[in-house]
């Protein structure tokens, strides 16, 4: 892939920069705006770039429908047996919340934005002003959204879970069609919490360079360990569920992170990164001063003109002022030219 790097919100996103932390609220406002506020500030404490939650009403997103087909399994870890419907009246985000959440995460410093789940939503949100537009994992195969979604002309993230690598490469190319290359696509595993074993982290590098975009990673495992890898293996973009407490009940609060465990994935994030480096082996510039303790030949004690250089007098030890070790099969059994305390470095005039 050519670097390249999309600029949100004043914030550069890509290879060359340090990986761009979402910080996504979802339903863990718990129907409560002050609550929803105070995630944002969580967030901003936390050191998140963005700030994210998602457009739609139970009804935009499914029907109020009492049937098999329209209800979570009985074994569901989070949510069994709930209706979806009812699931997503509680965890929806009410739209006349938008406007204030966005305002305050934009005066903390955040890049405020949503996921929109129909064209309504889209044309809400690009009212709105936002800099940045995501379509969401189970929305991937909805072509016409993502060519709307597309079409506002936002920088656009694409998540993927449950996604084939064909249907991934449909919605890039749906919404490269509209003529937007601004796009973002995460890796994601559509499962809540999601086992790490799931996560199959090795298929960021696929999604690169196989459709030539910008990666992350929305995780949805706990802890931060899968991010910070996702880092290394080329994630320009994390998204992780954010919430005030995993204790107050909120329909996602089980598999977030508290603000606390956010910063530390901002922080561990971000040293990732730095790891990384370039692809070249060889002494760094830090290592300038370790050098100088490399080994080298010594003259262990003092010595007279004449004696004969061998192992009772010379040695490798540190520092590297002396000859490297590797003469010492040719210096051994030569004669010292001159008088030499002990502790002089080894070197062709004295011998």
């Amino acid at each position: 892939m050519t670097a390249r790097q999309i600029n949100v919100g004043g914030r550069p996103i890509g290879p060359g920069h340090e990986p761009f932390v979402i910080a996504e609220m979802s339903g863990n406002h718990g129907g409560d705006l002050e609550r929803a506020l105070d995630i944002v500030r969580a967030a901003g404490e936390a050191g998140a770039h963005a700030l994210k939650i998602q457009t739609y009403t139970a009804d935009t997103i499914t029907l109020d429908v009492d049937a098999p087909a329209f209800r979570l399994s009985a074994d569901h870890p989070l949510w069994p047996n709930r209706r979806l419907h009812e699931l997503y009246q509680e965890a929806h985000t009410p739209w006349e919340w938008h406007e204030p959440i966005f305002a305050l995460a934009d005066e903390l410093g955040m890049v405020p934005f949503s996921a929109a789940f129909d064209p309504t939503a889209v044309d809400f949100l690009v009212k709105l002003g936002i800099p940045i537009i995501k379509s969401a994992s189970s929305e991937i195969t909805d072509l016409p959204l993502v060519r709307a979604i597309a079409e506002s002309g936002l920088p656009t993230i694409i998540s993927t879970g449950t996604a084939t690598l064909g249907e991934i490469d449909a919605a890039v190319r749906t919404a490269r069609e509209t003529g937007n290359e601004d796009l973002i696509v995460l890796a994601c595993t559509a499962s809540y919490p999601a086992p790490p074993e799931a996560s199959n982290l090795r298929g960021i590098p696929i999604l690169r360079d196989g459709l030539d975009v910008l990666v992350g990673l929305s995780d949805h495992t706990l802890g931060i360990g899968a991010s910070v890898a996702a880092v290394a293996l080329g994630a320009c973009v994390i998204e992780k569920h954010i919430t005030l407490s995993r204790e107050d009940g909120a329909v996602d609060s089980d598999f977030s992170l508290e603000p606390g465990e956010f910063a530390a994935l901002v922080r561990e994030t971000r040293i990732a990164w730095q790891a990384l480096g370039e692809a070249r082996i060889g002494p760094k510039t830090v290592e300038k001063e370790g050098l100088r303790f490399r080994r080298s030949l010594f003259v262990t004690r003092d010595v007279r003109a004449g004696e004969t250089v061998g192992p009772d007098n010379v040695r490798s030890v540190r520092p590297a002022d002396g000859l490297p070790p590797v003469d010492t099969e040719i210096v051994f059994g030569r004669r010292f030219t001159a008088d030499v305390a002990a502790g002089t470095p080894l070197s062709w005039d004295i011998i």
